[in-house]
């Protein structure tokens, strides 16, 4: 046998060894697939393209229904001082004859104001969703005086405003026609934290713009939006925050959930350059869909309200109140007398835990409770007061129009005072003059918070020209009129306890009462 045939024979019965090697080790598990090889590519991407396509066939079916709007406010004719005062002299003027131009005193020219947003259809027959400031002056009370619609099919439109509502920034327009593109309405209740949403609109001019996030958060107060001014206490503080990219323009377009159903308007955004930071939001669509029917059925929107003022539960509402839990909704005042509230019985101090059958966890929960009820519908209302349940039926009033803004009183003057460290406050008397100056009316005196320590326990719950007018609890409660009585009952408390004060402030023309829990020496 020659010595190539042995070669070739040895290299067979190797690589058959080899062979019967691995078949015997898959056999028995003894190797496994590399790294490399443990999931096909397209195992991989499948799922990216899978959500890509669900984006795609989102923003195929959602885009036609959402428009641009425009709208156009004439400038308002002012006086001839007016007119001399924002007067602009001609380029070329040569100096010393400034004067002989001015006593022409020729009007400066103004400009019609524009402004741009986006908005929704909701029927085939016209109807349009969008944002009250959009269509709404700067003051968001009168209409701006043309709104147009412009379609993605590049039709534009006169559009009329059927109504618009402050408190939950929504307003309501209609153009005419038949057949309009829609999108589907969807419950923005049971979303979640954490799902995916697509923002759609026309920021920044740039028309069709659709960008992707998560619902970040829900519930999210920003009171700016709604109340910038603190002037209407049954704003709305329910709203869905996002982190896909909302800009100037995307105010009143839709948020869309992954199934393509809108769940929000696109409101407002949170940051210090007026550009997106991460931070939108939006008013949930279940809450917009009912603002939406009572302005199409009568032009207004009667808004259901307990007529209480309420805030957050902290810490020291909650022990107070006797909550061993930190949730629920403080009633800090009554905005006028005999509210419906107040007639039930529930109190200053109170804290609100459940409504309707539904726990209250936030101010933004027991108003999204509220809400779902018409004025004159009447509901069950349970808060705990100093440790004790109690169990109220209030008949929802309806709350009273816009209140115009107030000029603040003047502030009075105060010197001194008496030191509570336990508090950190100083508090002086009230004098005649102060109480007359603030319309007081006797025999309310109260003691007057003339200074607050920085990081005090009153520190940014109490302020100076506030006025403390009853201690509350500890039981019983007991009207103050002098610093001496404020001393006599903070003498009989240690560190670690809690006082709770009705106090209200001479700042404000109303003074209307409000609750301020504290823990002594904390």
């Amino acid at each position: 046998m020659s010595i190539g045939t042995q070669r070739a024979r040895l290299f067979v019965a190797v690589i058959t060894a080899f062979a019967g090697g691995l078949i015997v080790a898959s056999g028995l598990n003894w190797t496994k697939l590399g790294f490399a090889q443990s999931r096909p590519a397209s195992a991989i991407v499948q799922p990216i393209a899978d959500a890509s396509n669900a984006f795609v066939a989102i923003a195929n079916n959602v885009t036609p229904a959402v428009v641009s709007i425009e709208v156009i406010s004439n400038p308002k004719t002012g006086t001839s001082s007016q007119r001399g005062r924002a007067q602009q002299l001609p380029q070329g003027v040569p100096p010393g004859m400034e004067d002989f131009f001015r006593q022409f005193d020729i009007p400066q020219q103004q400009r019609p104001m524009r402004g741009q947003g986006s908005g929704f259809i909701v029927t085939s027959s016209g109807y349009i969703l969008t944002n009250n400031h959009v269509i709404t002056n700067s003051d968001r009370e009168t209409i701006a005086d043309k709104v147009t619609v412009k379609m993605l099919d590049h039709r534009v439109f006169t559009a009329k405003v059927v109504g618009h509502d402050r408190t939950t920034d929504v307003a309501v327009i209609k153009i005419d026609g038949n057949n309009f593109p829609t999108v589907s309405l969807g419950n923005d209740v049971t979303s979640r934290i954490g799902e995916w949403v697509l923002a759609i609109g026309n920021p920044l001019g740039l028309e069709n713009t659709v960008t992707a996030g998560i619902i970040s958060a829900k519930g999210r107060s920003l009171a700016e939006l709604m109340n910038p001014n603190g002037t209407n206490q049954y704003a709305i503080s329910d709203l869905i925050q996002t982190d896909a990219a909302i800009n100037p323009g995307n105010s009143g377009g839709p948020l869309v959930n992954s199934r393509g159903e809108v769940i929000g308007i696109n409101s407002a955004i949170a940051s210090p350059t007026g550009y997106n930071a991460g931070y939108g939001f939006a008013i949930p669509v279940t809450l917009a869909k009912r603002v939406m029917d009572q302005l199409i059925a009568n032009g207004r929107v009667r808004v259901p309200a307990l007529g209480i003022g309420i805030d957050d539960v902290s810490p020291e509402d909650a022990a107070v109140a006797g909550v061993k839990d930190i949730r629920g909704v403080l009633v800090r005042n009554f905005p006028t007398e005999n509210t419906p509230a107040q007639k039930a019985g529930l109190q200053p101090g109170d804290v609100i835990i459940t409504a309707d059958g539904q726990p209250v966890d936030r101010v933004s929960t027991l108003q999204r409770i509220v809400r779902n009820h018409n004025p004159g519908e009447t509901i069950e209302i349970e808060a705990m007061r100093y440790g004790q349940r109690k169990t109220f039926r209030v008949t929802l009033m309806e709350a009273p129009d816009q209140q115009v803004a107030q000029a603040d009183a003047p502030a009075p003057a105060s010197s001194g005072g008496i030191l509570h460290p336990a508090l950190g406050i100083s508090v002086a008397p009230v004098s005649p003059e102060i109480a007359a100056q603030a319309r007081l009316t006797p025999p309310v005196r109260g003691v007057l918070v003339s200074d607050v320590t920085p990081g005090g326990p009153a520190d940014q719950k109490l302020a100076p020209h506030d006025v403390i007018t009853e201690v509350l609890f500890p039981l019983p409660r007991r009207a103050i009129n002098t610093p001496a009585e404020f001393q006599q009952v903070l003498s009989r408390l240690k560190d670690g306890d809690y006082v709770s004060l009705s106090v209200y402030s001479l700042d404000t023309r109303d003074h209307a009462p409000r609750i301020v829990n504290l823990q002594i020496g904390k």
